[in-house]
């Protein structure tokens, strides 16, 4: 895979598809900035195993919804390595529960953990990019985004809201030369699916026409590919990673 910037950050990767991205990027030569809002050890082991592996990783925590902080987090990645190639909004939250009694506040929290922090990443990736005229973003939406979910219509929302603003920014910023992608996983392979119930597991792999969950590997490899110069003519697309189920 073929890299032109040196650099990338990507939120929400101490852990789970996160951490498959870091270190999958970190594989193809990039520096990677990895971040957490409260799993600082868990950083640590991801940039560990990256250092391990031959990579060069850096460690920043902060939290993706305070606006503030993610403005000086990337201010400090410039600063140090002159610039910021690429980022991947890939944290999140969900806090599931029927419309019909979900509270408002329920609601926009995962509004603001979800959607308004990607916002806010690709507003300032996109300032700083552009004086280099080069950059590539990659958000991480979900399937869920695109088809609905009975309990999780504040993930849907935030989903469905990051692929549809991830197009605007590409209309935007195509002509400053950097692109904006967007990635939907469907059933993956994590820590949040291997808590589901046999029964519960054998059903969704029913609707799946590859007949089992993803991994956290594949999504990477998708990042790495929208990512990189070898997507150089692709920008505001939603790469389905969902094996079949949606098509």
């Amino acid at each position: 895979m073929k890299f032109t910037g040196k650099n990338v950050l990507v939120t929400g990767s101490s852990r789970g598809i996160g951490a498959e991205i870091a270190k999958s990027l970190a594989g193809f030569g990039l520096k990677v900035w990895v971040n957490y809002r409260s799993g600082e050890a868990e950083a640590k082991a991801v940039q560990a195993s990256i250092i391990e592996a031959g990579g060069e990783a850096e460690v920043i925590g902060f939290d993706v919804s305070d606006e503030k902080a993610f403005m000086e987090a990337i201010k400090t990645i410039v600063a140090t390595d002159g610039e910021i190639a690429y980022l991947v909004n890939n944290a999140g939250i969900t806090k599931d529960k029927l419309a019909m009694r979900m509270k408002t506040d329920e609601f926009m929290s995962v509004i603001n953990a979800n959607l308004t922090s990607t916002f806010i990443g690709c507003r300032e990736a996109l300032k700083a990019m552009r004086k280099k005229r080069f950059g590539s973003v990659v958000n991480i939406a979900s399937i869920v985004g695109e088809t609905g979910n009975a309990g999780q219509t504040n993930y849907a929302a935030s989903k469905g809201g990051t692929i549809a603003m991830t197009k605007s920014f590409a209309i935007e910023a195509g002509t400053s030369g950097i692109r904006y992608n967007t990635i939907t996983p469907g059933f993956i392979a994590t820590e949040m699916t291997n808590v589901l119930k046999d029964e519960v597991k054998e059903m969704f792999t029913a609707k799946i026409p590859m007949a089992r969950f993803g991994n956290p590997s594949e999504v990477a490899e998708a990042v790495a590919f929208l990512l990189s110069d070898h997507s150089s003519y692709i920008t505001g697309e939603t790469l389905k990673v969902n094996g079949g189920m949606l098509m």
